[in-house]
């Protein structure tokens, strides 16, 4: 038996704790953490400036607030509000004081309490892609978003346990009317998957009806509903320096009934934001903490996570760029912040190919592993991101998770193991410098659960992956979409709770929806 084809049969036979289904063999269902020491490379001086120049932006330059009604809390707060203004000012001991109150861990429970997620320490938790207003795959190419393609994602979404929330629309469904595309949107992800889901700030109307949705597929009254945690909201500033009406009113009704709001400065260096990456993150920073802050004022404990998305743009051309060396020290840069200021951390599996390619891979491995190494608690768009966001890749969903098996594996302690006989001191002494470890005991006892079997990465030598029609991975992974859309089945929901979310659905329809400007 040669070496490589050794390898194969312990490599082949899979790893611990393996869902089979018809399409694939994955790994099952847990929200896995990380073990690693983060890498932190800022020194005590360098976190102490970088917090000074937080202080400093949020007292002496401001953050404008397009809401009269947080400006009001915040007025009431004690903050400087300039005459006929937007800009608000905050002191740094306030800001403190406000930010303490935020937890640094928490649940969320969605309709499946099976499929309760936490939020923090060492945490880490996986969500679709999200919001492209394109999608693509190999036999259609790169087209509008449409309902089809909607529900595509979301079984795929719901179909890999390495993805655990339903976030944002997995790809705009530009062919429904952005009046009533909310309800039918949250109808679709609230039955075709019973992962936590997310809502748009974007006016009361579209939130006020996301949460009865939610809160009617759970089959749970108001109160009890609203007694921990269910769905969350993200939303962004308008960088530099601002927090716009639409998604402030929709992340204080959050706030409000003690839901999580995830607060994702979008800082390009070098556009939005610093050409440094110092500046670029101490100007998120300061973005971020005035919104939390203004949170836990609403409602001292809500439960509050900071996003990194600082990265660079092209400076040849002024496009965004991701998974650059830049965006790897900024994400780590702000996972040390984060820990400082003890909020868990968003961060995103970015990446600024047009193709579910090499580049495409190289960028997204340095995003996952920027997260990695950076002790990120919630990762956005972990499968199918492509074009810097404007694309949802079908091969690139199924690319991406494999990676993401791969994460969880590495995570799993059996790698690290220093007993006995994780040691393996009498195999070592059993086969000595003559003979091999494929027949040994320690080596039959434990081959099946040894190593990574992956159900995309194809290990055969050239030969045989030749001879087998020599299928690159994009393809491979077209494949498995098709049998995964095949294969997928629907999350079992009461008919009653479905019937009830239709007659919402139909009622709100004929009601006119939401309006469609702010």
């Amino acid at each position: 038996m040669s070496d490589k084809r050794g390898r194969r049969a312990g490599g082949r036979s899979g790893n611990t704790r393996r869902s089979t289904t018809k399409a694939i063999e994955q790994l099952d269902w847990r929200i896995p953490t990380n073990p690693d020491r983060p890498t932190e490379p800022l020194s005590e001086d360098a976190v102490a400036a970088l917090h000074d120049t937080v202080m400093r932006v949020l007292e002496e330059i401001g953050i404008e607030f397009l809401n009269e009604e947080a400006k009001d809390y915040l007025r009431q707060a004690g903050c400087t509000i300039d005459p006929d203004s937007d800009n608000v000012k905050m002191d740094r001991d306030w800001v403190m004081e406000m930010i303490a109150r935020a937890p640094s861990q928490f649940d969320i429970t969605p309709r499946n309490p099976d499929r309760r997620i936490t939020i923090g320490g060492k945490h880490m938790c996986f969500v679709n892609v999200s919001s492209p207003p394109n999608v693509m795959d190999l036999d259609r190419g790169r087209r509008v978003g449409d309902m089809e393609s909607f529900t595509d994602f979301l079984k795929l979404t719901q179909y890999f346990n390495c993805i655990h929330v339903a976030g944002g629309y997995p790809v705009e469904p530009v062919d429904v009317h952005a009046s009533i595309r909310h309800l039918d949107c949250l109808y679709e992800k609230l039955t075709l998957t019973d992962k936590v889901v997310h809502a748009y700030s974007l006016g009361p109307e579209r939130v006020e009806d996301v949460l009865e949705m939610a809160r009617i597929a759970s089959g749970l009254e108001e109160r009890a509903f609203f007694s921990r945690p269910r769905l969350y909201t993200n939303i962004n500033s308008s960088s530099p320096l601002k927090h716009d009406w639409p998604m402030l009113d929709g992340a204080m009704r959050f706030a409000r009934r003690g839901q999580p709001v995830v607060v994702t400065p979008f800082t390009l260096a070098g556009a939005m934001a610093p050409v440094t990456m110092a500046g670029a993150v101490a100007q998120s920073f300061a973005e971020g903490l005035a919104a939390i802050a203004l949170f836990q004022y609403i409602n001292p404990g809500t439960p509050c996570v900071f996003g990194t998305f600082t990265s660079n743009v092209d400076m040849k051309t002024g496009a965004p760029a991701f998974g650059t060396p830049e965006y790897i020290r900024a994400t780590q840069m702000s996972g040390q912040m984060a820990r400082f200021y003890g909020i868990p951390l968003r961060a995103s599996n970015a990446c600024a190919a047009n193709a579910p390619d090499g580049q495409a891979m190289w960028e997204s491995m340095n995003s996952l592993w920027a997260a990695v190494q950076s002790g990120v608690n919630l990762v956005y768009h972990a499968a199918g991101w492509l074009e810097g966001g404007l694309i949802a890749s079908y091969e690139k969903f199924v690319m991406d998770c494999e990676v993401l098996q791969q994460i969880e594996r590495y995570f799993e302690t059996s790698i690290t193991d220093t007993s006995t006989a994780g040691l393996a001191f009498d195999a070592i002494k059993e086969v000595g410098p003559n003979g091999h470890f494929f027949g040994c005991d320690h080596t039959q006892e434990r081959y099946t659960d040894a190593f990574y079997s992956p159900f995309l990465s194809d290990w055969r030598n050239y030969e045989a992956w030749a001879e087998d029609g020599g299928h690159w991975t994009s393809d491979r992974a077209n494949r498995t979409w098709k049998a995964i859309l095949e294969d997928y089945t629907p999350p079992p929901m009461d008919e009653a709770i479905r019937d009830e979310l239709a007659a919402f659905v139909a009622r709100r329809k004929a009601e006119g929806g939401a309006p469609t400007d702010f």
